[in-house]
């Protein structure tokens, strides 16, 4: 490079031996193919060999393959809920959210598209008729019209077309190409991120909804206990049996319970009003029939931990910054060398218009110029100095999203561990629960024990299908959000 710019030097200075303009032009397009600054290389980050917590006992997860292979766009499939997926395909269409990264994208785009347009030449065209008068000399293009000198007066019409190209020597407009190219790759990711993380809040409302349905159905057989245990109580404090007191306990019970299925409705209201926000409707748009939760905990496919950095989302978004960043590293670095302008000039000048386009009337120029910053005071330094500065900086952004995916990776493989075991013990306390109750209501009908025995082994096993309840809809949430931290169905391929 360092001889090239000796030739170009040589070429282009007035006294050179090679005054021509073509030599310039190719002595410049020989210089444009260095560029200087940092070439990109993917900064390293911790990557563990295995998850913790796949090796644990009792997991619901398993290796990927051959399922990694499918479409897993539509990730939400796996839970095999109609409702939900009709709920989810609305997401890409009127989220406001995703709409707005989706405009981002698009001006990082044309931005990459102009940043491009700078590595070629401009052309332009211009056409224009002049009047004026002179002394008795011919008139010329730069004369004033309208002049109030005596002599006769012209006309002179001109037709030009124009040329101007800064060639990119040091690489400085294809560093900012590089630039912009990932900073669209930014932005695609960031959309992806944006749709995946509202796609995995909806799944997560809907849960929460749909458990708030199968609670109500729960703490309406629950009223309607405490209102026989308030009718029984009351029987048997009129025959003296029992005191005002144990009454009043009874009643207090059974306004607690519809208590609580007043507060269920408010968390439907709210859950429902979340989906209809995530797919771009009012509150009042949107109606989602009462229904149970049955949807079951799937199981997730989990690839290899090095697998993660290519499908989450966010992971190649600050990959991506840190290739943006390091192309203006470049960028900076090349202000510190000369630039070179060439400019073309052709066309015809002369009347009258009729004649205008003739071989005499031919007018032509070709032209090269450099400029070079002599003394800045150190500002430039400073901002290279920034530039790396910068880089170092989404470099150390770039490792930390990447523990922090990994831990959320591992936290949620934690939780399906943990709550698939409490499940396994809950359940067989509802089974424990069922029989007792079966037992006691045979003996009440022996008449060997009093309704509230009944009552009372009913009531522990609502008890304990609530609790079931609460660690199945805390299973579905986490499933999401390990699917939500795995990067749903997206890939690097995708940018």
């Amino acid at each position: 490079m360092r001889a090239a710019v000796r030739l170009w030097g040589a070429a282009c200075m007035p006294g050179g031996a090679l005054m021509r303009g073509g030599a310039c032009l190719v002595i410049a397009l020989t210089l444009a193919s260095c560029e200087v600054g940092p070439n990109y290389h993917r900064a390293d980050a911790p990557v563990p060999k295995a998850y913790q917590e796949a090796d644990a006992g009792g997991a619901t997860w398993r290796p990927s393959s051959p399922q990694d292979t499918l479409d897993r766009g539509a990730w939400w499939s796996i839970f095999a809920d109609p409702e939900l997926d009709a709920l989810e395909r609305q997401v890409d269409i009127s989220n406001q959210n995703v709409k707005e990264y989706e405009a981002e994208y698009r001006n990082a785009v044309a931005l990459l598209k102009e940043a491009q347009a700078q590595l070629y030449p401009s052309l332009g065209l211009s056409a224009g008729a002049q009047r004026g008068g002179g002394g008795g000399g011919t008139a010329s293009v730069s004369s004033t019209v309208g002049s109030g000198a005596g002599g006769s007066t012209h006309t002179e019409f001109t037709l030009e077309a124009q040329a101007s190209w800064t060639p990119d020597l040091w690489g400085n407009i294809r560093r900012e190409v590089e630039s912009r190219k990932a900073g669209v790759q930014v932005n695609e990711a960031q959309l992806a991120n944006a749709r995946l993380s509202a796609q995995a809040t909806l799944a997560t409302d809907y849960f929460n909804l749909r458990a708030s349905d199968s609670l109500r159905t729960l703490l309406e057989k629950s009223v309607a206990l405490d209102e026989r245990v308030v009718e029984i109580t009351r029987n048997q404090m009129q025959s003296g049996m029992l005191s005002n007191g144990d009454l009043a306990a009874a009643e207090a019970q059974l306004q607690a319970a519809h208590a609580q299925l007043v507060a269920v409705d408010q968390q439907r209201g709210t859950f429902s009003h979340a989906i209809a926000m995530l797919t771009g409707r009012l509150p009042s748009e949107l109606s989602i029939p009462v229904a149970p939760l049955t949807a079951t905990v799937p199981l997730v496919p989990v690839s290899l931990p090095s697998t993660l950095l290519e499908r989450n989302p966010s992971v190649a978004a600050a990959e991506r910054q840190m290739q943006q960043e390091s192309a203006l590293i470049g960028v900076a670095i090349g202000a510190y060398y000369p630039s070179l302008s060439l400019t073309a000039l052709g066309g015809y000048a002369g009347n009258p218009i009729s004649q205008l386009l003739r071989l005499g009337n031919r007018i032509w120029s070709i032209g090269a110029s450099a400029s070079d910053s002599v003394f800045q005071g150190g500002a430039q330094v400073a901002a290279v100095a920034a530039a790396r500065a910068n880089y170092d900086q989404y470099v150390a952004v770039y490792r930390q999203t990447v523990l922090t995916t990994f831990q959320s990776v591992e936290d949620e493989l934690l939780a399906l561990r943990v709550l698939e075991q409490q499940d396994a013990y809950q359940s067989q306390a509802v089974k424990s629960a069922q029989t007792a109750a079966d037992v006691a209501l045979n003996e009440f009908n022996a008449g060997t024990i009093a309704y509230t025995t009944v009552i009372t082994d009913v009531q522990t096993l609502l008890a304990d299908q609530e609790a079931q309840l609460t660690i199945a809809q805390n299973r579905l949430v986490a499933t999401v959000a390990l699917i939500e931290a795995l990067g749903g169905g997206w890939d690097t391929s995708a940018l």
